[in-house]
């Protein structure tokens, strides 16, 4: 047989029966094919419609805070503003899904809160917004074809003031104390310190560390005010002042056992000494809504440094932000009840304690760090630390009122802007 045979004979087309296969596989290729051109496009407008759903939201949401202030306080005013502006935004050119589930009455939820952490619907007075839409459907085009009947999206927004506004290096309504922070730091890493750790916000001669210096306990002194009386008050949360970066932190000498406990201990809604002689000691000096403390014993080590973890706790910060979040209370919100939320988180100043003093003097400021009061000072002897747990943030500050510190808001001192916030209850923000 020679060459030209076998050839024409290797190119023979194909039996008829293959050819009903490749009609199959081209079929189902073109269904995959279909599938994917639809779940592109698809995805494609849910992508855009959560977009714009989203920005619906966030105006709503600041037009509704704007409302509030305008209207101080005014919900039913605040309301309508919001929703006034979610109706305007879906009327726009592109918002099809939007217009039509807002005019089949599909829900446009509107909530107000006096704090931003936690986020508790109808406390007072309403500072922050919240606009949300749980579910909002659209319409399916080529993804139908495949079995795909139902898509949706879902947004959320939170409006509130701003803190007043002023320079950025300024910390304000801060607690008489201080943490030594390491100077070396790389910026972002917490003056050394590691989240959620657990540390000594004021140290007694029983366990002490003395980083500040011989003679001083980590107090500090507030706007000039020295002495026990200011200490006890400023632990209370009478500081309304402010720290600039380019000051000094001037330490407090001394121990002050009594006034320290007595000021501190209220956030707890215990009130002793000074404190319980006073007309009014929970109207000024209001407790948490959450007083539960831990009760483990806090170790240390030769040096003083604190041992224990947080995971060895049996009350740390997240179980307060959860139980702060729905209750039960210990002390009822406000304006029910005395409790008020986030009397148990403090700003304090952090130093560089490598330029240590000795008695009163000053100390490099590095900047503020933020913690969470773990349980009351023991008044046992000298022992009188204060244990805090470091976070990442605070926004309260400790000081007295319906969200401590301040928003700005109406009751606010100085100017501020209202402003987005992340929904501390949603991912959809």
């Amino acid at each position: 047989m020679d060459k030209h045979r076998l050839r024409k004979y290797s190119f023979t087309a194909p039996p008829k029966r293959q050819e009903g296969v490749i009609v199959v596989i081209v079929a189902l290729g073109a269904v995959a094919l279909l599938g994917a051109a639809g779940l592109a496009f698809d995805v494609g407008h849910i992508i855009l419609s959560k977009t714009r759903l989203q920005n619906s939201v966030d105006a709503a949401a600041l037009s509704g805070a704007k409302e509030i202030i305008v209207s101080s306080g005014d919900i039913t005013l605040a309301t309508a503003a919001a929703r006034n502006t979610f109706f305007r935004n879906a009327e726009a050119s592109g918002n099809h899904d939007m217009l039509e589930y807002y005019n089949g009455g599909g829900a446009v939820d509107v909530e107000f809160s006096a704090t931003l952490y936690p986020f508790a619907p109808g406390t007072t007075p309403p500072e922050f917004v919240r606009v949300r839409v749980a579910t909002m459907p659209l319409d399916t085009w080529i993804v139908s074809a495949i079995g795909i009947t139902e898509k949706s999206v879902a947004a959320t927004a939170v409006a509130g003031p701003s803190p007043p506004l002023g320079p950025e290096s300024d910390a304000c309504n801060l607690a008489p104390m201080m943490v030594c922070g390491d100077p070396a730091s790389p910026e972002g890493t917490h003056f050394g310190y590691a989240l959620h750790d657990v540390q000594v916000l004021k140290t007694s001669s029983t366990h002490g560390n003395f980083e500040v210096g011989p003679g001083n306990f980590q107090l500090i002194r507030l706007d000039d005010g020295q002495g026990g009386a200011d200490v006890r008050d400023a632990m209370a949360g009478t500081y309304g002042g402010c720290l600039s970066a380019s000051e000094d932190i001037e330490t407090e000498p001394g121990n002050t056992i009594g006034p320290v406990a007595q000021g501190f201990n209220t956030r707890f809604g215990q009130y002793s000494g000074a404190m319980n002689s006073l007309p009014d000691p929970e109207g000024l000096y209001p407790p948490d809504v959450i007083t539960t403390e831990n009760t483990v014993d806090i170790q240390f080590d030769a040096e003083g440094h604190v041992t224990t973890q947080v995971g060895e706790l049996d009350f740390n910060h997240t179980m307060y932000t959860a139980a702060s979040a729905g209750g039960p209370y210990d002390y009822a919100p406000a304006p029910a009840g005395l409790g008020h939320f986030e009397r148990r988180v403090l700003a304090v100043p952090v130093g560089d304690c490598t330029e240590t003093t000795s008695g009163h003097g000053f100390v490099p400021l590095l900047g503020y760090a933020c913690f969470f009061m773990l349980q009351k000072v023991s008044q046992q002897g000298n022992d009188a630390h204060i244990y805090g747990q470091f976070i990442e943030n605070c926004r309260a500050y400790g000081t007295p009122g319906p969200q401590p510190g301040g928003g700005g808001g109406a009751t606010g001192v100085g100017p501020i802007v209202i402003q987005l916030y992340e929904d501390p209850d949603s991912t959809d923000s």
